[in-house]
């Protein structure tokens, strides 16, 4: 079997958090799971799999991840403050060592704010020593819907990736 590079990107994560028996979580909206599935098809995921918040509408987020209605009125749901604090709602919900966000327009229009499809941003957090250290991308795929749905997924597993080369082992 030939492994693509999402399978090879979900594999070297499992090992790697089950080297330091830690979990991560997610808190996908325009994913709708997906980076978590990717995950969830490697053996030993559920060892550090916590999870994901599949919070695709605006209620969703502040129903399940406590982002602020104001938030999203004002920047949009599709923004660098929004997809920080998913992330950041998801890790405090979850108990997860870190958390990857995803929100984004998949298309095939833009929204109200002026935001074109294929826009995604990505939010990471993380426990360091005891206090919650966060981070935000801001991507632009192109492609048909689900083509930018699986960009955004793989991308959130190159940043897991990232994330964990930088962590000290």
């Amino acid at each position: 079997m030939i492994k693509d590079r999402s399978f090879e990107l979900a594999e070297s994560i499992i090992k790697n958090l089950s080297e330091k028996k830690t979990t991560v979580a997610f808190a996908e909206s325009c994913t709708g799971g997906f980076a978590a599935s990717l995950l969830a098809r490697i053996p030993g995921a559920s060892n550090v799999l916590w999870g994901s918040f599949v919070t695709y509408t605006d209620d969703a987020k502040v129903k399940m991840l406590g982002v602020p209605e104001e938030l999203i009125r004002k920047h949009g749901a599709v923004s660098q403050a929004v997809a920080l604090t998913m992330a950041e709602g998801a890790l405090e919900k979850s108990g997860a060592f870190m958390v990857v966000s995803i929100t984004g327009l998949a298309g095939p229009d833009g929204d109200c704010y002026g935001t074109p499809a294929g826009t995604v941003w990505i939010g990471l957090a993380r426990l360091d020593e005891g206090r919650i250290s966060s981070e935000v991308k801001c991507f632009h795929f192109t492609g048909e819907r689900n083509e930018i749905r699986e960009a955004a997924a793989i991308t959130a597993l190159e940043l897991i990736i990232e994330h964990l080369n930088l962590s000290p082992r």
